[in-house]
């Protein structure tokens, strides 16, 4: 018994210190992507004042200089996250539009939204704020100026089949996704009724809005100006 145990502390010398577990220590990209998911998720939460580098870091496990290396600041790590969450909804709307039924192209354009805000809550949340930054790459507004955009030429194109002006199309297109974007909102905190529900009211009022325009729309009030 006593050399059994003899060969035993041999085989581990009693000033040898435990060994411990080695980190797999993160490549650049894999850093800096870390930080952006930690920075959306407090950023969405918490909103850009009351997130501090301080606690991006902490999130992280590194240092606060770290956090400064990838992105010059807590300001510069916003406006990444901001740019990436601008481009992915921009892309889910515009790369829903392939149908060739106007009011399809509605229903695709208000699901593509919600779709977003369902999948990508955190990202809608923080779009929804405005900027506190003046050279942030884009505000929700100015996002939502972009869809409406691609929104424009749907709407020419009926405005001009329907003997309407088609110059009017732009104000058209931002009145019908300011009013899808500002119902998301709304439902990204009640989330009733059902997403498809919501996508058919919103094209409800829209599409039967359109269908009942008045060419040369006249107001009734004693306010002509």
């Amino acid at each position: 018994m006593i050399d059994a145990v003899a060969t035993d502390s041999s085989s581990t010398p009693s000033n040898e210190k435990p060994r411990r577990a080695r980190r797999t220590r993160m490549t650049g990209a894999e850093r800096r992507q870390q930080l952006l998911e930690i920075g959306r998720t407090l950023f969405a939460a918490k909103g850009f004042e009351g997130t501090s580098v301080e606690e991006i870091a902490a999130k992280a496990g590194v240092s606060k200089p770290v956090v400064y290396e990838h992105f010059g600041g807590k300001e510069g790590l916003y406006a990444v996250v901001v740019d990436r969450e601008m481009r992915r909804l921009l892309d889910m709307v515009t790369g829903s539009l392939t149908a060739g039924h106007p009011r399809e192209l509605c229903e695709q354009a208000a699901f593509a939204l919600l779709d977003y805000i369902e999948e990508y809550t955190d990202g809608f949340r923080i779009l929804v704020r405005d900027s506190p930054i003046p050279q942030s790459t884009g505000t929700f507004a100015s996002l939502i100026s972009d869809i409406a955009t691609q929104v424009e030429d749907i709407l020419g194109r009926e405005f001009k089949n329907r003997g309407f002006d088609a110059k009017l199309a732009p104000l058209y297109a931002q009145a019908l996704v300011g009013m899808v974007a500002l119902t998301g909102q709304w439902w990204l905190d009640v989330r009733r009724p059902k997403k498809a529900e919501v996508a058919a009211h919103q094209v409800n009022l829209a599409w039967h809005g359109l269908d009942g325009l008045e060419p040369k729309p006249r107001l009734i009030g004693h306010r002509k100006s």
